[in-house]
Parts: C-alpha cells; sequence; structure tokens
C-alpha cells in the first residue's frame, strides 16, 4: 500500500527531499531515493511499503543480538524490502536490494503485527531483516500499539537515520543494536556501504540521550575493518562517548553477496579484538557467530564470575540477583529484565 511519508520537504521546483535518513535525497518526480521504497509522486513523497512484509518470524531476542535485554525473551520479528546502504557483504541482499514489484509481501496492518505478536506469546516486537529506517511509517505505527499492548519495541539498524525522526519514535523505541560497519573514518563506509560514519556514531549518542537500551555489533572482516588501530579508537569513543557499559558484538564474518572472495575471520582475530577492547575499559564484550566460545557468555567485569551463561539462543541466568547484581560480589550489571 502505498502512503504519504513523513519527513519530507516539498519545493517548488517538483522535487521533494526526504529527511528520514542522511542521505537526504533531492528526489525529481517520478525518482525513487537510494532506498529504492521512496517515491516522488507528483511532488509529494510517498512510502512504498507501508504495511508490506517480506520477512516475519519470532526470534529469541539474542538473535538480533540483544543479550542485556530481556535475555531469555521472544520477539515477533518483521522485515519489508529496501536498504538506505549498498552493502557490498550483505546477507539479506534479497529483500536489502530488492524493490517491491519483485519480491512476495504480505499486507499487513500494524495492528495486525501486534495481534500477531501477542498470539505467539512473544514479549516484543523487533524491525529487522532489512533497514527499518526506510519503513518508518509502518513500525512507528506498530510500535506505538505495541506499547499500548504491553509488548517492547527493538530496532536492529544501520545507525542512519535523522535526529527529528529518532525523537519522533523514542518514546515508542525501548532498545536498538546498531551495527557499527568500521572505525576508520570514511573510507570503509564509502566503499562498502555507500555511506558516511559520523552520521551512524551521531544516532549512537542520540539514542543513549533518549534512553534507549543501545548494544553495538562490529562485523570484522578480514583486510576491511579489522586493524587493532580501528578497535583501540572503538574503545576509546565507547568509554569516552557512549559508556563503558555498553554491549559490544563483535560479529565473525563469512563470505556473502559480492565479498564472496574474503575468507571467514579467524577466530584468533576476533580475540584480539576482544582483548583490545577489554583492555580499553569495554565492559561487556561478546563474540558472535562463534558458537561455544567462552565469550558468549556474560561475565561479571569485577569478580569475573559468568553471569549470563549462553550456547547459541539458550541461555541461563545464573549469577544475578533480583536487582541485576552479581551474586558474587555485588557489581551493578547492565541488564534489563
Amino acid at each position: 500500500m502505498k502512503k504519504e511519508a513523513m519527513f519530507y520537504e516539498e519545493r517548488s521546483d517538483g522535487k521533494v527531499r526526504c529527511n528520514l535518513c542522511n542521505h537526504r535525497c533531492i528526489l525529481k518526480k517520478g525518482e525513487k531515493g537510494i532506498c529504492g521504497v521512496r517515491e516522488n509522486d507528483e511532488g509529494k513523497l510517498y512510502t512504498l511499503v507501508y504495511n508490506a512484509i517480506s520477512s516475519r518470524n519470532v526470534d529469541p531476542i539474542e538473535k538480533k543480538p540483544l543479550y542485556h535485554f530481556h535475555p531469555g525473551s521472544r520477539v515477533f520479528s518483521l522485515g519489508s524490502v529496501g536498504c538506505n546502504f549498498q552493502c557490498l557483504n550483505c546477507q539479506n541482499y534479497t529483500i536489502a536490494r530488492a524493490r517491491p514489484n519483485e519480491v512476495y509481501l504480505e499486507d499487513m496492518t500494524p495492528e495486525k503485527s501486534v495481534s500477531i505478536a501477542r498470539k505467539n506469546m512473544c514479549e516484543g516486537m523487533a524491525y529487522t531483516y532489512n533497514e527499518p529506517t526506510v519503513w518508518y511509517e509502518f513500525n512507528y505505527e506498530s510500535a506505538k500499539k505495541a506499547k499500548q499492548s504491553g509488548l517492547f519495541t527493538v530496532y536492529v539498524t544501520n545507525g542512519y537515520i535523522m535526529p527529528e525522526p529518532l525523537e519522533e519514535i523514542a518514546p515508542y523505541l525501548d532498545a536498538a543494536n546498531v551495527d557499527i560497519k568500521s572505525f576508520d573514518g570514511d573510507e570503509f563506509y564509502r566503499e562498502v556501504s555507500s555511506a558516511k560514519s559520523k552520521p551512524v556514531l551521531k544516532t549512537c549518542k542520540e539514542m543513549k540521550k533518549h534512553d534507549i537500551h543501545l548494544e553495538i555489533t562490529y562485523l570484522v572482516i578480514p583486510g576491511y575493518n579489522d586493524r587493532e588501530k580501528n578497535f583501540k579508537e572503538l574503545g576509546d569513543w565507547l568509554v569516552d562517548e557512549i559508556g563503558d557499559e555498553t554491549p559490544v558484538h563483535l560479529s565473525r564474518f563469512y563470505p556473502a553477496h559480492k565479498m564472496m572472495d574474503v575468507d571467514p575471520t579467524p577466530i584468533k582475530k576476533m580475540e584480539r579484538a576482544h582483548e583490545i577492547l577489554t583492555d580499553k575499559g569495554v565492559k561487556y564484550v561478546y563474540l558472535g557467530n562463534v558458537r561455544g566460545h567462552e565469550y558468549e557468555n556474560t561475565i561479571c567485569p569485577t569478580c569475573g564470575e559468568v553471569l549470563i551463561k549462553r550456547d547459541g539462543y539458550s541461555i541461563e541466568v545464573m549469577g544475578l540477583d533480583l536487582y541485576n547484581k552479581c551474586d558474587n560480589c555485588g557489581e551493578d550489571i547492565n541488564v534489563i529484565r
């Protein structure tokens, strides 16, 4: 269903400027934005995917990944099509780069999304699989309905949203995992994702300001963003600007899309990145896509006790009291249950 978009400017020449994400596309009549799902129709901007769902599933919250937000809970995950990034390593490119007429799309209302979540005994909603920002109008309304129904809400995002739409949805958004692609200025973002890095870092700060629970994912790609300098600077930024209790998920790369010629990340490289961030003072650093590794577990940063034990998406909370303190030493742990 086509619907007039939020956050755009009409111009006297018939063009429109989209103010939803930091690309701020200026579109002539009939043109679509970089995302492929927002179009100038006779001088007004429309979303082409308001109620168009490509993917839905009941997931563990750990799959987002969120390790410090309602651990062990179930979320109803929804995705549409389109993306404002063009990542060469995209794992979901079949929907991220698809246009609305190229894949099967289920017609779903915001009310129905919440109803399905509740019928499946989910505690929350997650807007994920493709970039949620580009189908903002749906997940904004869905998130409001979800909150009214007692569900929590989650964004899994590249962080390219503008401050104004983030502020608008913030009262209805409980948690987010932001994908930081690299920490080397704009070189990686420009070459691999066709974007810039500063807006993403700004979004992380804005989310903290709005009291949205934040976790970070950093996909470690051999030869691209895996220099020790990247991790040292990421660690400094996290501790100084975001907070040392912000959970970080170092994710192991596997060949995908247009980067099939790049080898999987060596485990030792992942462990070294973990060591650097920990040495910089980041309290909760995890390894993703490395099942069975000890760094999947939540460890007390003070005494080293295992607080939440994980095996893939199976978890056991074993060292936290009712007030989210370490049973062994009393350390306050940054976790929401």
